[in-house]
């Protein structure tokens, strides 16, 4: 993962399973409420884990490969990379 950048912002929360974890804006332009909205809806949707993951059709399997996505905030699209129990946002 990238560093965390000095004017990034930082949400904390826990997982289901009473870990902590947390969400860093790298970019440090998205507000607050709507990084705690993401927060909880990652946490709700239980993305803070250590994964087995497959490429399409590959037959192995890797432990704790990030997950990436984008996401949409604001008029903004943010590039998400979820790894184990902290997830960053990316210019995109």
């Amino acid at each position: 993962m990238p560093p965390v950048s000095p004017h990034a912002r930082i949400v904390s929360g826990f997982t289901r399973r009473g870990k902590p974890c947390r969400l860093v804006d790298n970019t440090g332009t998205v507000v607050p409420e709507d990084l705690g909205a993401l927060l909880e809806d990652l946490i709700s949707q239980d993305h803070f884990q250590p994964l087995g993951l497959s490429a399409a059709g590959g037959n192995a399997i890797r432990i704790g490969v990030p997950q990436t996505a984008h996401v949409q905030l604001g008029e903004r699209i943010y590039r998400l990379v979820v790894m184990d129990s902290e997830a960053r946002l990316e210019i995109f």
